[in-house]
């Protein structure tokens, strides 16, 4: 799986329209609205590669009320659950 974080820009009395527009997009698994510099964050996985810029470029960009953005190609994942799953050997815990 090809994963990419994309910073959204968008019409500041839409965010939640967008949102939930982008939220709809086929390739985009998950929308976050957030504070700082950007108001939505946009996690694109896709399982080709190519099919990242059709996501980017050719369905959230277009997105109308969407101004702006910027896209991060994530290279490896790490996260405390993945790192619990790999370790596990299928024993119940000792709690």
């Amino acid at each position: 799986m090809n994963t990419a974080i994309v910073h959204i820009d968008c019409a500041t009395d839409s965010i939640p329209e967008v949102a939930e527009a982008l939220a709809a997009l086929d390739g985009v698994s998950e929308v976050y609205s957030v504070a700082g510099n950007v108001d939505l964050i946009a996690i694109v996985r896709v399982p080709k590669f190519d099919d990242i810029a059709e996501v980017i470029a050719g369905k959230i960009s277009k997105t109308p009320g969407v101004l702006n953005t910027e896209s991060h190609i994530a290279f490896r994942a790490y996260s405390k659950h993945d790192l619990e799953d790999a370790f596990a050997i299928g024993l119940p815990d000792a709690d």
